[in-house]
């Protein structure tokens, strides 16, 4: 799918909606300290300032990104912009009478088209361990990497 701007987009839907509150899943996105815990790929975060953050992937220690990190609190939505790839990731959080449901828009441009599979597969793990650490589970690194 294409947006006017050229960007390639392609948007994610979780399996399941989360069985916890929005405040809970919130938590988890809104602080870079915790993408480890969850996000596949994501080794280790150092934060800059309240709106950016330096990721190391894994298996790349010599390979530093600083993303900018914009959230809205009134709108359930957490958009990470990765400063060297171009790619942008929104989180979008609504209440359910189940929990929160969880929609996720990735933007990449055109150069970087040929990494929206592996997008789309970093997202997913993603989501199942997000989902296992919102409701207290065991979700760990090594769970997010699977």
């Amino acid at each position: 799918m294409r947006v006017p701007d050229g960007r390639g987009h392609a948007r994610f839907h979780p399996d399941h909606p989360h069985p916890r509150p929005v405040k809970e899943v919130w938590k988890l996105l809104f602080d870079p300290m915790r993408f480890p815990e969850w996000w596949a790929g994501v080794e280790t975060v150092r934060v800059d300032d309240p709106d950016a953050y330096t990721l190391w992937p894994d298996g790349y220690p010599d390979f530093p990104m600083p993303q900018r990190l914009r959230t809205d609190r009134a709108a359930g939505q957490v958009t990470i912009s990765c400063q060297v790839s171009d790619i942008d990731v929104t989180w979008q959080l609504a209440e359910t009478t189940n929990g929160t449901a969880v929609t996720v828009r990735v933007e990449l441009p055109e150069a970087e088209a040929h990494r929206l599979d592996g997008q789309r597969e970093l997202i997913t793990k993603s989501m199942r361990a997000l989902a296992d650490l919102a409701v207290g589970g065991s979700a760990t690194r090594r769970a997010a990497h699977r």
